[in-house]
């Protein structure tokens, strides 16, 4: 894919999910650029790593912002193998008491945070003839739940935009896929009020996720748990959200 180990940016790389990709990544010697607001917990990582991790501190919702730090990457390595948009924000309120501001800044982050770091790798993956584009998803843009409407519809824009992507990109040989992570004990999780032990260790997905780094598969999931439950989820979303709404509603 490229000469020397691959280059990997992933998006909201400073926690969770995205912290734990990134140090299973370079553990395995990949080359990774973590963009996120903040990079307190990629320090320690950067000192282990100071060749082969680059933090660049950037707002998915300025388009400055990404265009600079995706330049910074190609300055520095030379080309993008892989994107990983990872970065999202949940807002956890009922419709009625949510502003539409809310749900604004929402897609700020969840839809056009990923638009923006497509549209900035764009021509480095064209000029080298190829890439792969991963756009995390998740199950509750296809069942639907209670008191996140933002974020659900966000979720499921993105499963649109990454199956449209797919086939806009393809003659340039670049991938573009969904990866759906199980329910996980994230931040963005949190307000959610289900119990931590019902939820995926963050840093058991993100090492399963990294093994997975370079798959073309049109959806990607760390294990056949998850493969199960989104196939579950696609059939019959109607029941598979009333039954998630009501457990998260019994555990609060």
């Amino acid at each position: 894919m490229s000469t020397g180990n691959p280059v990997v940016i992933i998006t909201g790389a400073n926690n969770g999910i995205g912290f734990h990709m990134a140090a299973a990544l370079l553990e395995e010697r990949y080359r990774v650029a973590g963009f996120d607001l903040s990079g307190e917990n990629l320090a320690a990582l950067q000192e282990t790593y100071p060749d082969r991790l680059l933090f660049w501190r950037c707002d998915v919702t300025d388009e400055a912002q990404v265009e600079a730090a995706v330049e910074a990457v190609v300055q520095r390595w030379g080309r993008i193998d892989v994107l990983v948009n990872n970065a999202c924000l949940a807002i956890f309120k009922p419709f009625e008491e949510k502003t539409l501001e809310e749900t604004r800044r929402e897609f700020e982050v969840n839809y056009f945070g990923y638009v923006r770091t497509i549209a900035a790798v764009l021509p480095q993956m064209k000029t080298q003839g190829g890439g792969i584009i991963h756009n995390v998803g998740s199950g509750v843009g296809i069942t639907g739940f209670p008191g996140i409407y933002g974020y659900v519809s966000t979720k499921g824009a993105i499963e649109a935009l990454t199956r449209t992507l797919a086939l806009e990109l393809a003659r340039y040989g670049i991938c573009v896929n969904l990866v759906h992570p199980p329910l996980t004990n994230t931040r963005s999780a949190a307000p959610l009020g289900i119990p931590p032990q019902a939820m995926a260790d963050p840093a058991d997905v993100g090492r399963k996720l990294a093994k997975k780094i370079l798959s073309t598969k049109p959806v990607i999931t760390p294990d056949f748990k998850t493969a199960a439950y989104l196939f579950f989820a696609r059939r019959y979303p109607d029941a598979v959200g009333r039954l998630f709404g009501k457990m998260a509603e019994r555990a609060r």
